[in-house]
């Protein structure tokens, strides 16, 4: 197609609010959001999150106002992750198989205050349980052993699936662990349960917050990096999302967001299947910032970045400012 001034004034369509709206190519709406949740111990517990601005820690009870708040804001599923108490913490992440553990509890609370009125994601990986902030189990030389691993986490998803968990979402990076979790809830008669496998979860410096958050932070000894994708790859990315895929994922995440929307236009390019993005604790922080010290717009920065994952392929996001987006797009 050849176009030419004066024939062709780009500028004409975007003349006015009314076509700029007829010609917007990208929308996003409250559908598009998952909010992540953090769960606490205690009643009527609300524990703001330092590093995490707006964010807080919730008893049981909060997070079940929370997603009612979810519902009547029309977004369709809360993530929740647990921050279990030092106590309960041991090398072996013994509590993620315990059916009264604080993830069981919040999930059982949500399924009878909401039924289906909304959708629960859960968390599978080790690091909210155990004592060295690692996602797996711990060799001899510190090693985070794969097979065994996955063992435990196939435990773990069951224990979540029992409890009423509508998403199963593996964020562990451990080889194998989609297949396995999968066949265990096909034999445990759980078919309809869904897993949303973290395919793509790099070693990123963007989860501090997130890890404040879990109570796993100040454990963690090492890093992350033998298991957790090296942020310089990209074809590697494919690779992973294949797999998984062929394991039984019925859609897939890249994690973080923001920095690796190239990754989420591939990953849609090369499968079409659903790819979602999690707007991780650091992307969140960073907005936060940036509005407090007057250099941007919140309301316009939140926007801005939704409508990237969504342009970038995305069919939904992960996102700490999903509850304040929400308002935003119902007006």
């Amino acid at each position: 197609m050849t176009a030419n001034y004066p024939g062709t004034r780009l500028r004409r369509t975007r003349a006015t609010a009314w076509s700029r709206s007829l010609h917007r190519e990208t929308l996003i709406t409250p559908a598009d959001l998952i909010w992540p949740l953090f769960v606490t111990e205690g009643s009527g517990v609300e524990d703001p999150i330092g590093s995490l601005p707006g964010v807080s820690r919730w008893s049981v009870d909060g997070i079940v106002a929370r997603a009612k708040e979810a519902v009547a804001l029309g977004i369709p599923v809360v993530a929740l992750f647990p921050n279990t108490q030092p106590d309960r913490r041991s090398d072996d992440g013994a509590e993620a198989h315990n059916p009264d553990n604080l993830m069981c509890r919040a999930i059982r609370a949500i399924k009878d205050a909401c039924g289906d009125d909304i959708g629960v994601l859960t968390d599978v990986a080790l690091d909210p349980y155990t004592a060295h902030g690692q996602d797996g189990l711990l060799d001899k030389s510190g090693y985070v052993t794969n097979d065994d691993t996955v063992a435990v986490l196939v435990d773990q998803a069951i224990n979540q699936a029992e409890a009423g968990a509508d998403i199963i979402a593996p964020s562990d990076m451990m080889d194998g662990r989609v297949r396995a979790i999968r066949m265990a809830l096909e034999m445990g008669e759980h078919h309809n349960v869904q897993i949303m496998s973290y395919a793509a979860k790099y070693a990123s410096a963007f989860y501090g917050p997130f890890r404040d958050a879990v109570g796993s932070g100040g454990l963690l000894k090492g890093d992350k990096k033998s298991y957790q994708m090296d942020p310089a790859n990209g074809d590697e990315a494919l690779r992973e999302v294949e797999f998984d895929i062929a394991e039984g994922a019925d859609s897939v995440m890249v994690k973080p967001g923001l920095a690796y929307l190239d990754i989420a236009r591939r990953v849609k390019d090369a499968f079409g299947v659903p790819v979602f993005a999690y707007q991780v604790s650091g992307e969140y922080a960073m907005i936060e910032a940036a509005a407090a010290a007057g250099a941007g717009d919140r309301d316009a920065l939140v926007l801005e970045t939704l409508l990237a994952f969504k342009r970038a392929g995305c069919s939904g996001v992960l996102t700490y400012h999903a509850p304040h987006a929400a308002r935003l797009l119902n007006g």
